[in-house]
């Protein structure tokens, strides 16, 4: 009886281990993009900022 109840135990810790890092892995992943998007949002900004500041400099020069 006790090697039943063992081995449910055993089986029943390995499962909710699994089901944790599948959890884990899933935040983790989604952490990851949401980084990425917000680097590249931020690299599209600073680069339209250059874009504007070379035209202004351009209208400056000009007039």
């Amino acid at each position: 009886m006790v090697r039943v109840a063992t081995f449910f135990a055993m089986s029943l810790g390995a499962f909710v281990f699994w089901q944790s890092m599948d959890k884990l892995h899933v935040w983790i992943a989604l952490r990851q993009d949401e980084k990425k998007e917000r680097l590249e949002k931020e690299a599209e900004i600073r680069r339209v900022r250059e874009e504007l500041l070379q035209q202004a400099k351009q209208n400056d020069s000009l007039a």
